[in-house]
């Protein structure tokens, strides 16, 4: 399999991307992004777009892929709706219909995050706006579409968050976490189970939906 991934440089994108190196089955991973990942391996090629709002100009390098594990993400913190939805949905939105045109058989994995409200309505910004992502994602004719909705999730392999508040929080709280995930599993994943079960998923050709936190580690 050809896989794309978006957002390879952050701490959920960086554990996927080590998973997908790791599986025989993939062979080749072309990342997507502003940035270099830092990374060397056989499989591993890099695409490097300044503006992830437009794809004109490399659409024939985003053409022949199987799958795309979108992993791009802000925290909501500071942000008015208007600055997140642009942000979270019209960013993912150019991406995917973009993808969804050059690869009608691909297979569209979005990281989501648990408690998104799927209504729309509800009263938590960003839950509203992450509920719409899926919803507008769902109804693209991908092969199969996943909303991937992890809870806590923990960094198990030198990952690090782009946020530095969640930096501070992986750093001082990781025994903790490892502790909470034994108690809590429906609620604690890692990272490596997060790129696992995205990778199961599609080797398994699961039918479009929405995939909860207690549902990560089996499908890992």
């Amino acid at each position: 399999m050809n896989v794309l991934i978006f957002g390879a440089t952050g701490m959920v994108g960086q554990g996927l991307l080590r998973e997908c190196l790791r599986d025989p089955a993939i062979t080749t991973v072309q990342v997507v992004g502003r940035t270099p990942v830092g990374v060397q391996h056989p499989k591993l090629k890099e695409l490097l777009v300044p503006d992830l709002y437009r794809y004109d100009a490399v659409e024939e390098q985003l053409r022949g892929f199987d799958a795309c594990f979108f992993c791009l993400g802000v925290s909501a913190g500071g942000k008015s709706e208007a600055e997140y939805t642009r942000i979270t949905y019209d960013l993912t939105m150019a991406a995917a219909q973009t993808l969804c045109r050059l690869n009608p058989q691909m297979s569209f994995s979005y990281v989501s995050g648990a408690g998104t409200d799927s209504t729309e309505r509800g009263s938590v910004m960003w839950a509203r706006v992450k509920g719409k992502t899926e919803n507008a994602l769902l109804a693209l004719p991908f092969k199969a579409a996943h909303m991937f909705r992890p809870g806590a999730i923990q960094p198990m392999h030198g990952e690090v968050s782009k946020t530095p508040a969640y930096r501070w929080f992986y750093l001082l709280a990781g025994p903790l976490l490892s502790l909470l995930r034994g108690m809590f599993p429906r609620h604690i994943t890692t990272t490596e189970q997060l790129g696992r079960a995205m990778i199961n998923v599609l080797k398994r050709g699961q039918a479009s939906g929405i995939i909860h936190n207690a549902d990560i580690a089996a499908l890992a």
